[in-house]
Formats: structure tokens, C-alpha cells, sequence
């Protein structure tokens, strides 16, 4: 790929698909069955964002939502991009797009889980929580021992905030 210009938008429905493709081009990524991706698509495509390339392809993709009993949040539950457009820090570019989208509805936190030793991961959220200046709390969410019976690494809770974006009408 030899452009740069993608366009961000609001998941649909119809990137079901293309997105269980991408999840499985993204490895080691879990994928999920493409009935979930469609759910992501649609039921949750408020907090996520999709992006495409100049021939209209999925290359980049950030599904997330909202705890029920944390409404000012966002969990980011996967972020995938297809190799040919890494390096261009499209990931970074949707996760703060994504944000900026979610800001004037009461977002003012981020969370994600990130395995250690996912340097990618690990360095993508530092670079979005240092944009917005968003202090960050680090917890174990699921232990390898205690919720996966040895078999997958701990899952690192990562809660950065409060931000407040300045948005043209605030």
C-alpha cells in the first residue's frame, strides 16, 4: 500500500465480514466468530470505528464499549490493522478520532486490557494516553492463573483519566 489516506467512519453492519477477515490477518489476535464481528458492527458501532483504504477496503479497525457502570468510559476491547498500513500510526489515529467522537457524549476515560510483553499495544496507548494527557492506572483484570488456568497470559487493566477534549461547542 502506498497511500496514506484513509478515511475513518462509523462501523455498519456490512463490515461484519471484513472484519473477521482482518481480525484473522492480524495475528495473534483472538478472532471471534463472524456473528460477534457483526454485533460489533452494528450493535456496538457507536464505540467503534473503521478504516478503509482508497478502494474501499477495511484496514483498520477499533471495536470498543461502554462499561454499563462506567458510562464516562470507553473500553477498547480489539484493535486491528492490517499489516500493509502499519508504521503510518493509523491505530492511534482512529483510537483518537474514536475519542474525540465519544468526548461530547461524557467519555473522559480509556481502558483497555494489554498481555505484557504486547510491546505494539503497550506503545499505541502510552503515545493516545500521553496525547490527551490522561494519567493512567495499571491493575490485573485476569490473572493466568486465577481466570485462565495457566493457559494465557495475565490481561492488564490500563484505565487513563480523566481527559477532557476541548470540542468546537464546549
Amino acid at each position: 500500500m502506498e497511500s496514506d489516506i484513509f478515511t475513518l467512519r462509523k462501523p455498519e453492519a456490512t463490515d461484519g465480514f471484513a472484519l473477521n477477515k482482518l481480525v484473522e490477518r492480524c495475528s495473534p489476535l483472538d478472532p471471534n466468530s463472524i456473528y460477534c464481528n457483526l454485533l460489533q458492527c452494528s450493535h456496538f458501532a457507536d464505540t467503534g470505528i473503521a478504516a478503509e483504504d482508497e478502494d474501499g477496503d477495511l484496514v483498520g479497525f477499533i471495536s470498543g464499549y461502554r462499561p454499563p457502570e462506567r458510562p464516562d468510559t470507553l473500553f477498547v476491547w480489539q484493535v486491528a490493522v492490517d499489516s500493509r498500513c502499519r508504521g503510518k500510526k493509523l491505530a492511534q489515529k482512529m483510537l483518537l478520532a474514536l475519542t474525540e467522537r465519544l468526548a461530547p457524549e461524557g467519555i473522559q476515560y480509556i481502558e483497555t486490557t494489554i498481555t505484557p510483553g504486547n510491546v505494539a499495544s503497550e506503545t499505541l496507548f502510552a503515545r493516545v494516553f500521553a496525547a490527551l494527557s490522561a494519567p493512567v492506572e495499571r491493575s490485573v483484570l485476569f490473572s493466568r492463573d486465577e481466570h485462565f488456568d495457566g493457559l494465557h497470559d495475565d490481561e492488564v487493566l490500563y484505565r487513563a483519566g480523566p481527559f477532557k477534549l476541548t470540542t468546537p461547542n464546549s
